[in-house]
């Protein structure tokens, strides 16, 4: 790419937010390793560094610490939260562990604004997550924001264009947090605003056809955006060299199978199998209810279906999926990213060397509005591409505890009730996600005079941009009091119904 922003890794879980949020005002980003030299990087032509945050201290024995030449390379550097602490300790000044650890919304007072603050209010509610401070500027830094518990939460070099803040501006809870990046993009950088999704495509579409060659694919079709666009951007690379499959594993919300069916076999003529492995998948959840183990036995039985599937179908060399970028931060370290494990992913973490077939992933680079942007520029109908997030382990994951057939249904109905009442009222294309849960609880309720003795649902309804961070939707209390009325009357079984308002963080969006 012709402008790139280096983001050096150094472990943080939102590291891969800080690269989409360069995304979002169309600059292109690109995740280093924090081992990654100062040559690399030159010769790379970055026009810009973020030092990202992440778990460590500078003050352990093996803290990760870059290349020293990167404050040599004539190009501005952001550090964030431990890239702040990072600058300091290597620049000269001094950093302290602070007496507690400053978790969560704090208020930022602007003193100087500079270029990084520039055309901000001079406050603004910031979401920190640290247990060291910067407690001595390093030589040529000034301060240009305090915290509640840091004189300096903002820093800045201005002759050498080196900036540091204290607070996560890529989290949603940051007040105008995107201003900032494009205060350090556009005022600091120079950049230009060339990234786009056309972009993308016509460099994905090259790279797949270059990958793939005269080699079939064979690629699992959910119904759900990620799996859509992959099929309608690997089709557009290598037409009839793919086929799909789509497993009903018996974990899929009510109608979906005949749903897939009519809309890629029928409408966009996809060479599509439909496999139904329901029995298969439900024998061998039979009794589980950790949720790390329902996920893995999900995963591996989605790997012997493909097994099976390729005996009908024949030779294939690739197997395509439809894996994101929040699937791999959440599932693996990135290039050896010493991030912590959140959670697995059934599509992420490769294949078993018995598979004679190679991964292609052609969005794993991408967040979920970016996919849904290159599914719209792909002609794809705007029932598929804002379609809301599905797991790819299906309701395996929103039944908590032991899956059963009873337990599925249940959920079913009262997941379709939500739907409905969503599409009805025009809020589900407003939020990002929407769904039912089945809680392994039961509660006294009262039908028609009697006691009745039966299950919970919760409902979660979510707002998100990326699915990295989220927080709780505000519905109208009439359209609560509805879908809770509808679950609570229609659905045999259910005496309950509760309502999440968990963010994430500290909160996931699912619930396993």
């Amino acid at each position: 790419m012709a402008q790139t922003i280096a983001v050096l890794d150094f472990g943080s879980q939102y590291t891969q937010v800080i690269a989409r949020r360069i995304r979002e005002c169309q600059v292109y980003s690109k995740i280093y390793h924090f081992t990654t030299p100062a040559g690399r990087l030159r010769e790379d032509g970055v026009i810009g560094i973020i030092l990202s945050g992440g778990p460590s201290s500078v003050f352990a024995r093996h803290a990760p610490l870059p290349d020293r030449d990167i404050f040599e390379l004539s190009v501005p550097v952001l550090g964030i939260c431990y890239g702040l602490q990072i600058m300091g300790y290597l620049l000269d000044g001094r950093v302290s562990r602070s007496a507690h650890r400053e978790y969560g919304h704090g208020t930022l007072t602007v003193r100087n604004p500079g270029r990084l603050f520039a055309n901000l209010p001079r406050k603004l509610r910031v979401w920190n997550s640290h247990g060291d401070r910067l407690i001595k500027l390093p030589p040529g830094f000034q301060a240009t924001g305090t915290t509640e518990n840091s004189e300096f939460a903002a820093i800045e070099d201005r002759a050498r264009k080196f900036y540091g803040i204290q607070f996560h501006p890529e989290v949603f809870h940051t007040e105008r947090g995107i201003d900032v990046y494009r205060n350090f993009l556009f005022g600091v950088c120079g950049a230009d605003a060339s990234w786009t999704m056309k972009e993308f495509i016509a460099h994905a579409v090259r790279d797949i056809r270059a990958a793939v060659g005269r080699g079939r694919v064979i690629l699992g079709l959910s119904g759900g955006v990620d799996s859509s666009v992959a099929a309608a951007l690997i089709h557009q690379a290598v037409g009839r060299q793919l086929t799909c499959v789509f497993v009903d594993n018996g974990l899929l919300r009510g109608g979906e199978r005949r749903t897939v069916i009519d809309l890629y076999k029928k409408h966009f003529h996809i060479d599509l199998r439909v496999v139904d492995a329901t029995a298969l998948f439900l024998r061998r959840l039979k009794g589980v209810t950790d949720p790390e183990h329902k996920r893995k036995i999900i995963g591996r039985t989605f790997i012997t279906v493909f097994e099976k599937s390729l005996k009908s179908i024949g030779h294939a060399d690739f197997l395509a999926q439809g894996t994101l970028y929040p699937d791999v931060i959440e599932s693996v370290a990135i290039g050896n990213n010493p991030a912590a494990l959140i959670k697995s992913h059934h599509n992420v973490g490769g294949l078993p060397a018995r598979m004679k077939l190679r991964l292609l992933e052609p969005l794993r680079a991408l967040f979920k509005d970016e996919v849904r942007a290159v599914g719209t520029r792909l002609g794809l109908p705007r029932e598929v591409v804002w379609r809301q997030p599905f797991p790819g382990p299906g309701l395996g994951v929103r039944v908590l505890g032991e899956i059963t057939r009873e337990k599925l249904d249940i959920l079913r109905v009262a997941d379709a009730i939500l739907h409905a009442e969503m599409l009805g009222s025009g809020w589900y294309w407003k939020v990002w996600q929407s769904f039912c849960v089945f809680l392994p609880v039961k509660s006294v309720g009262v039908v028609g005079d009697e006691r009745n003795y039966a299950w919970v649902i919760a409902v979660r309804v979510v707002e998100s941009t990326d699915a990295m961070t989220a927080d709780w939707t505000r519905l109208p209390y009439d359209l609560l009091q509805r879908i809770s009325s509808r679950i609570t009357n229609e659905v045999r079984g259910v005496s309950r119904v509760v309502f999440d308002v968990s963010s994430k963080p500290p909160a996931t969006i699912e619930w396993e």
